[in-house]
């Protein structure tokens, strides 16, 4: 790599970075790298292995391709209901990605939980970013806190909830219809 490409690389790196609100402490740890790696390669008096380059992807919840995509910086873009990336999910339920990879500022997901079914029979954590749990359609109930001493909160149509994605949560759809919902998480959740 010549040395304006490794100049760009460390100012992606530091955009990507700073767009999901880390420290560069915080990027070293999550990449199993030294802070001052991190920081050389930042400023592009270091280059790296691409094995590291992984690492570091990985803890920005990127690829390693998209350390060197110039096309997302686009305008916007349009993704349509029937093309949305299905995410691995409980029988019942299905979740999709909104946010197009690479996720910036915020990720975005729809959810469909046919009556009965939930997110998982135990409460779960990503990371420590804001989320916005809004309710489209249908009524579920969102715990939050820890599986013993956790909240129940009824919501229907149009009803929100926001919390901290390191707050045990699980949604649960006890009514008799289908429920459509969106979660909202600023900034992403790292990989």
């Amino acid at each position: 790599m010549t040395e304006p490409e490794t100049a760009h690389l460390g100012e992606r790196i530091r955009a990507y970075r700073n767009m999901r609100q880390m420290t560069v402490r915080g990027l070293a740890g999550q990449a199993k790298a030294s802070a001052s790696f991190i920081s050389q390669l930042e400023r592009g008096q270091t280059s790296a292995s691409i094995g590291m380059l992984r690492r570091i992807a990985g803890a920005l919840g990127i690829t390693v391709a998209d350390l060197f995509n110039e096309q997302d910086e686009v305008g916007h873009r349009v993704v349509r209901r029937a093309e949305r990336p299905a995410l691995p999910t409980k029988s019942g339920t299905r979740k999709y990605l909104i946010s197009q990879r690479p996720l910036q500022n915020l990720e975005m997901y729809a959810g469909e939980l046919d009556p009965g079914a939930s997110t998982g029979d135990e409460p779960y954590t990503h990371g420590d970013s804001q989320e916005i749990f809004l309710i489209l359609r249908g009524q579920v109930t969102l715990w939050l806190g820890p599986a013993d001493s956790a909240a129940p909160h009824v919501l229907g149509p149009g009803d929100s909830v926001e919390y901290r994605t390191s707050m045990p949560h699980r949604v649960v759809n006890d009514g008799d219809e289908t429920a459509e919902v969106l979660w909202t998480i600023s900034p992403p959740t790292p990989a």
